[in-house]
Formats: structure tokens, sequence, C-alpha cells
């Protein structure tokens, strides 16, 4: 069935107008993270392969398993192709979960329709974290190394970004079991029991740094830290249980002569009071939310560093003067500084129109291009 449905959904997705795949534009996205000047404002998005694509529905029409298919190389790739085959991004992000590390280390993980990601049992005491695997759980995740490998063959020099969850967000979910409202259980366990959660957090961060250097090693070219749900916690909490197993994580990686020099972006949903701190891990670029201005940002962290977004995914539903109008008025708001990566202040929602992406990109172009 793989190969009748990697074969089905090639053919349909090549039979698109254009195949901007095979323009190369690796320089714009990775100068503009290092904060150099660039001919446009480069553009990709987060879960730019995903749900609102019909190709995409029409595979996963044909494999019902989502973790069978972030699984597979061969049909990961295949998804983390897609909107290249279909839009001029400037770069790609290798197709996954951020989830799939706590399967790696023991806490049977499932996809349920209707409820999203579940993991039970969910973890509750210091002896089911004491269980969890550390030392060979990285290599069980080495389905993803080789599907960036095949991406890697196929972008022709279009950077490929990895990525991973922060520990703090995954473990959320390895303590509520699955998506929460309130988030009180990872939270009673932190006040209650706090050795228990850092322990947690601890054994994710060693197994995050091994997977991310595998991803880089396999050929991606940028990397992404998604911290989701650090925005739950109070400041001196985030410190705590978040930006410290972060900052772990990236002194790691800067550490390492294989990795050091691979650009990190860091996604601190809902944490702007602590710029100056964020700033300080030695990340190259922040991915902001679209509850800030991105103007204001720029003006608090200086030229130190670059950023990433901002624009509400729900625009991607808007009328198109509408669209068009916001994507004006982010690319307006950063100004002509060096240093900006234009992308939604979250992920692609399912409900959202294709041609609307397509609109987006030849705005962001429009609006950005340095005559």
């Amino acid at each position: 069935m793989v190969k009748d449905t990697l074969s089905t959904t090639s053919n349909s997705s090549n039979t698109h107008p254009f195949t901007p795949v095979e323009k190369d534009t690796s320089s714009l996205f990775l100068q503009a993270l290092k904060c150099q000047p660039v001919e446009r404002t480069p553009v990709w998005l987060m879960r730019q392969a995903g749900r609102y694509m019909p190709e995409y529905r029409k595979l996963r029409s044909q494999v019902k398993d989502f973790i069978v298919l972030c699984q597979n190389p061969e049909l990961a790739c295949e998804v983390t192709m897609m909107p290249l085959r279909r839009y001029r991004l400037d770069a790609a992000i290798i197709f996954s979960d951020i989830l799939l590390i706590g399967q790696a280390m023991g806490l049977p993980l499932s996809f349920q329709e209707g409820e999203g990601p579940v993991f039970a049992p969910r973890i509750e005491s210091l002896k089911q974290v004491e269980q969890l695997e550390t030392n060979e759980a990285a290599d069980k995740l080495s389905f993803v190394s080789d599907a960036i490998k095949l991406v890697v063959k196929e972008l022709n020099n279009i950077p490929l970004i990895g990525f991973c969850g922060s520990p703090w967000t995954v473990a959320t979910y390895m303590v509520e079991g699955g998506t929460s409202k309130d988030f009180s259980k990872i939270k009673t366990l932190a006040w209650q029991q706090p050795e228990t959660v850092e322990l947690l957090l601890d054994k994710l961060s060693e197994t995050t740094i091994k997977y991310l250097k595998a991803q880089v090693k396999a050929g991606v070219k940028a990397l992404m830290i998604f911290d989701t749900w650090g925005g739950i916690l109070s400041d001196h909490a985030y410190k705590r249980f978040s930006l410290a197993a972060v900052q772990k994580i990236v002194k790691a990686l800067k550490a390492d002569e294989a990795t050091k020099s691979t650009p990190i972006i860091f996604f601190a949903k809902g944490k702007y009071t602590l710029f100056s701190d964020l700033v300080a891990l030695g990340i190259e670029g922040l991915s902001i939310d679209w509850t800030v201005d991105l103007g204001w940002v720029r003006e608090q962290v200086g030229q130190k560093i670059a950023l990433q977004g901002n624009l509400d995914p729900t625009l991607l539903m808007a009328t198109p003067d509408m669209l068009q109008q916001e994507v004006a008025r982010v690319i307006q708001s950063h100004g002509k500084q060096p240093g900006h990566i234009f992308n939604l202040g979250h992920g692609i929602l399912p409900q959202t129109p294709p041609e609307q992406v397509e609109r987006l990109i030849e705005w962001v172009e429009m609006y950005s291009l340095r005559t």
C-alpha cells in the first residue's frame, strides 16, 4: 500500500501548474536568520504540510494511523515535499511530531480521531519517570533521520528545518495524558513533586539533545524548538521548569563541533516578558506569535537576533483584501532592517483555503522586495 500511496500522491501533486521546488532560495532563509541583508523577506509557514492540503488529506485517507505516517521515511518525505511542490517557499520543515520522543522513551502514544494525541498511561509518579528510557530513545527515532536524508535529496538546496518540542511542552502532554484546557495535572505535579517533573525534564532534555544532533547529521540546516505551552507558567516558574531545560539543550548543541554552527529558532509562545532571557540563550532566531507587534519586539531585542512571524493564522480565512492588508502590516511593522523571516504566529489551521497561502506568499514578496 505504501508504494501505491506514494505513486498516486506524487503524481497528483506534480500536476500543479508550477514546481517551485526547482527554485534555489537557500540563501534567503539562512541569511535572514543570520540578520544579513536579503533581497526580500523569506517566507515559510508552521504546519505548512498538513490537513489544509488536499494532497495530504488524500494520503491520510489511505494511511489511517498518523504514527505510521510519521514513522515511514518515504511517506514523511512525501508529506514534507507537498507544500514545496505547490508554493514558492524559502524553507521546508521535516514532517514529524514533537510527541514521538515520549513514545521512544517508553510511554505509549496514540492519535485518536477527535481527541488528538493520547499518552496512556500518563505520567503520575516518580517511579514512572525513573522507568523512562533515555540511553537508546533517540535511536528509536532514526526514521526521522532517514526521512531527512530523503528530503534533502529532493530539495535542490532549499534549506530543511529540523525540530523538537521543548521538554516542558512535551512533558505537559505526558503528564496530562493529552491535550488540556487548564493544565492542572502538570502544574499540580510540578508544585507537589517538583523533583518528579525536574527529572522528567532532565530525561527529555538528554534525549532531545541526541535527537537534534542526529537531525543535523542527517542534513537539516536549521533547528526549531517549539515551546507551545511555556506561556501557561508564571515567569519565575517558566525559568525553573522550561527555560532551564531549553538552555541545557542549546548549550549542548553550541558546544558540539558538529552542531555549533546550526542556527536555532525558539518559539516561546506567550513569554514576551522575558525577552532578555530568551535572547541570552544564544539562539539565532525568535519565533513570535500574533499577540505582540513585531516592530515593538524588534525595539526590545535590537539587531542581536532574527525574528520570525507573526501573522495570525485565522487571517488566512479572511477576505483576500484583508489578508493583503495584514501581510503588508506585518512587513511594515518589522521595517527594512535585516533579520525578518515571514511566518504565522502559530501553525496553519486545517480549514485554511490553499489558494490563500499562495496569495500570502505572493504578497510577502511584493511588499518586501528591496529594489
